[in-house]
């Protein structure tokens, strides 16, 4: 146990008693625990593996390279479409983590192994992400727009299409490229 967590687990003011039982299932595995991004952060020689975070509906264990996991218990859960790499287990009940304890031991020493192996996830090209057809107009007509997006590094350019193309109306999605266009302009991410 990492002193420097331990407020994070007497703060907590929901889902206590899985995050307690989560934290200690994980420690079991000799993994290295810090604090990042707020959260506990399970590390493997300086490699994250696993991570606890909690939601109003559920709290969770993160593996940053689920997605190499062989799932045998069909029990990982992809956040949404765009996430690539992570998957997360999911728990409403502490009686659910001590269920599947030993499952949970299995998983994250599979997500060391992977660690160990230096396996990498490989993540879609940002060519493969669809451009939604309000923005492509708008490329097409403004030349300085379409070489500023272009020299966008390739996370600053998925950032904006994700964005744009999650609008369900067009009017939105239209209004969306409007706001943005001088952050592109000005080679700029979305949250720069």
């Amino acid at each position: 146990m990492n002193p420097k967590v331990d407020f994070y687990f007497s703060k907590a003011k929901t889902w206590h008693k899985e995050l307690n039982q989560l934290r200690e299932i994980i420690l079991d595995r000799n993994l290295n625990e810090e604090l990042k991004w707020g959260c506990p952060c399970y590390t493997f020689e300086k490699r994250n593996v696993v991570l606890l975070h909690v939601f109003k509906a559920y709290c969770a264990i993160l593996f940053f390279k689920g997605a190499l996991l062989k799932d045998a218990k069909g029990i990982l859960v992809q956040q949404t479409a765009n996430v690539q790499a992570a998957r997360q287990i999911r728990f409403t009940n502490v009686s659910e983590i001590i269920k599947l304890k030993g499952t949970l031991k299995k998983y994250i020493d599979e997500a060391i192994e992977v660690e160990e192996a230096g396996l990498k996830v490989e993540f879609k090209r940002t060519k493969e992400y669809a451009i939604p057809d309000e923005f492509q107009k708008v490329l097409n007509t403004n030349r300085a727009l379409q070489k500023a997006f272009y020299e966008l590094t390739p996370g600053r350019q998925r950032g904006y299409l994700l964005y744009f193309s999650s609008a369900k109306q067009s009017k939105t999605r239209e209004s969306r490229i409007e706001k943005y266009t001088s952050k592109i302009l000005d080679g700029k991410g979305l949250e720069d």
